[in-house]
């Protein structure tokens, strides 16, 4: 089986969609799994929670997650994407920030803050967590088009 570091190494390197795609699904596969029956009870059910669009519910369980297992770098992952879905940009933020503590190579968590960066009016801010992503994979799909975009709202903004 692969380690996470050599998903890493190969995800550097990957180029086409597809073979980034599996590397990213390994890589998934592998932070999905919290490593003890009742915490990923709590993934689970916390996932689920957020696939039914039930927001609260899936905080709790994030919640619950985290505070069993605040090393668990996927657990605050999940909770800030709930937060997001609910619109709570800061509390999502702030749990992206964590995400980012205990696993700096999480892509996931790079691109939505990047995402919400811009959408909070930070282009600035957004491009240097994107070129963060650009180091773990270059080939990201649409990110260098990303930052073509907000080089170029840079600098008219330079202008």
């Amino acid at each position: 089986m692969d380690t996470l570091n050599d998903l890493f190494a190969r995800l550097r390197e990957a180029t086409a969609p597809a073979e980034i795609e599996a590397l990213q699904d390994g890589i998934w596969q592998i932070w999905l799994t919290a490593g003890h029956p009742l915490l990923d009870k709590y993934l689970e059910v916390g996932m689920r929670a957020l696939a039914a669009g039930d927001y609260s519910q899936a905080i709790q369980q994030f919640t619950l997650l985290t505070e069993a297992s605040p090393t668990y770098a996927e657990g605050w992952n999940k909770r800030a994407t709930a937060y997001y879905m609910r619109g709570e940009y800061n509390a999502s933020l702030r749990d992206v920030h964590e995400t980012l503590r205990l696993e700096p190579r999480h892509f996931g968590a790079l691109s939505g803050q990047a995402t919400m960066l811009r959408m909070l009016g930070d282009a600035r801010g957004a491009l240097r967590v994107l070129r963060r992503l650009e180091k773990i994979c270059p080939a990201w799909p649409g990110l260098q088009h990303q930052l073509r975009d907000l080089r170029d709202q840079l600098d008219d903004l330079a202008e």
